[in-house]
């Protein structure tokens, strides 16, 4: 492996498998980007549109962590979640919904949810969240001595939330700090504003093309202010993170 390429160390189960992932969603593009997404991260994803799916799929996979919408066509998912407790006590659950009153959120929890997301949230967020609950479910670990990402002269500790350039601290905010993250999880490959949007901002593309354009000025005020320039965009298309020059 060149310095050019991401290095991620991921959670794995505590046999160094693939962390297993069983997301329910009515909305198959949704579903799809959250799955693209939770692969990623190396885990391995199942999907199921409704709850007879789910359960069914959970039998056969047997998830150590389901993201569950509330709001499914056939079976409640709050009565999707005391079955699959019924079989399996100890999966963690992330509940999705569009519902933010807070007799909802209580429902969920009171029903045995580990914690919820409502709609439309960040990628980013649902991430966190999952990686949390595994974490202190003691059902994952870190794999490797730590979770880095370097290109070039450039490194993120992921968990440490540091950036380093050359050795020299680079302070980013949290959106920053994201974008950053997806660019260097893609070195060397041209991302474009609605593919950057999708995975920092919001799954259903709430965002607008000029706040990728401010904030990507941003990190380079940051990241290549006096320095050989590694954010490039490539006019028409979109943006691509490079190694600069020595």
């Amino acid at each position: 492996m060149t310095n050019d390429e991401p290095v991620v160390a991921g959670l794995q189960r505590a046999d160094g498998t693939p962390v297993r992932v069983l997301v329910v969603d009515d909305e198959p593009d949704l579903a799809e980007v959250l799955s693209r997404v939770l692969a990623s991260e190396g885990w391995a994803v199942r999907t199921a549109g409704d709850g007879a799916g789910a359960l069914a799929a959970a039998r056969d996979f047997r998830p150590d962590a389901v993201v569950l919408d509330v709001m499914l066509p056939d079976i409640d998912g709050l009565q999707v979640l005391r079955r699959l407790r019924a079989d399996s006590p100890d999966v963690c659950v992330l509940f999705l919904t569009a519902k933010d009153a807070v007799e909802d959120r209580i429902a969920g929890i009171t029903a045995g949810g580990d914690d919820y997301v409502t709609k439309p949230f960040s990628l980013e967020e649902v991430l966190a969240r999952l990686r949390g609950l595994l974490r202190r479910a003691g059902m994952a670990r870190q794999a490797g001595a730590g979770r880095l990402l370097t290109v070039g002269g450039l490194a993120m500790d992921e968990d440490a939330r540091e950036v380093t350039r050359e050795g020299e601290v680079v302070e980013l905010t949290p959106t920053e700090f994201e974008l950053l993250r997806f660019l260097m999880r893609n070195p060397r490959r041209v991302l474009s504003k609605a593919q950057i949007l999708d995975r920092v901002w919001d799954y259903d593309f709430g965002g607008q093309a000029h706040v990728v354009e401010l904030y990507i000025s941003y990190l380079r005020k940051k990241i290549d202010a006096g320095r050989a320039p590694m954010i490039h965009t490539v006019r028409g298309v979109g943006y691509v993170l490079k190694p600069g020059a020595p």
